[in-house]
């Protein structure tokens, strides 16, 4: 298959991508599992919600929101959210697979991830802010608003973002090849994203039987 490419369109952003395919999503299993447990237990027991927002990462990625002329208190940033859910002793989100591996590493780096089923994005696709009138239907949430705020958005328009991501490129069981993007502030160590891509990576293959297609670490 060929990797999907995005352009960057708006400033302040370093985009992480890995593209794999031959995905089995499936239940999370419990080694799976055990590893979410240790990295969760691991943040509830130094971190207090108050304190998610002061880690380095959060910060920074929080500083990207404000750039953009987005209110991360209002639109929380998705690896924020997911950390205050942790910190308050709820836990990860259990959902798929695939989809429990993309969260786990969000809350590791404390940058955003989303996570898209490529047979339902239509290149070309960019990283821009939405226009005036774009919506989507966001996972869990009604529909999603997006003028004047990052998404990235193909042929058939805005699909996701560092906040929520749209039903149409969801990760489902009938999902074979996925695309996940790392939402990083700019200034971002490369060596870094890419160690983040790398265990995203690792943690398909063992656990979904994933093969990678490409990694690519993206600067405006």
């Amino acid at each position: 298959m060929r990797p999907v490419q995005i352009a960057i369109e708006i400033p302040g952003v370093t985009l992480g991508m890995i593209t794999v395919e031959e995905v089995q999503v499936a239940p999370t299993t419990p080694e799976l599992f055990g590893e979410m447990d240790a990295v969760c237990e691991r943040f509830r027991r130094e971190l207090t919600v108050e304190g998610v927002a002061e880690l380095e990462a959060i910060s920074a990625v929080r500083r990207m929101f404000r750039a953009w002329g987005v209110d991360p208190a209002r639109y929380r940033p998705a690896s924020e959210a997911l950390l205050r859910r942790v910190v308050q002793g709820k836990g990860l989100y259990r959902v798929s697979n695939v989809v429990d591996i993309i969260n786990l590493g969000s809350i590791e780096t404390g940058w955003p991830y989303g996570t898209y089923d490529t047979a339902h994005v239509v290149p070309p696709v960019a990283f821009r802010m939405g226009a005036a009138g774009e919506t989507y239907e966001g996972i869990g949430r009604h529909v999603w608003h997006v003028e004047g705020r990052p998404v990235l958005a193909d042929a058939r328009g805005p699909f996701g973002s560092p906040v929520s991501d749209s039903t149409r490129t969801m990760i489902t069981e009938a999902t074979r090849s996925v695309l996940t993007t790392i939402f990083a502030p700019a200034g971002s160590s490369s060596a870094a994203i890419q160690h983040a891509l790398d265990r995203v990576g690792e943690r398909l293959a063992r656990f979904a039987g994933a093969r990678v297609v490409s990694t690519a670490v993206l600067h405006r």
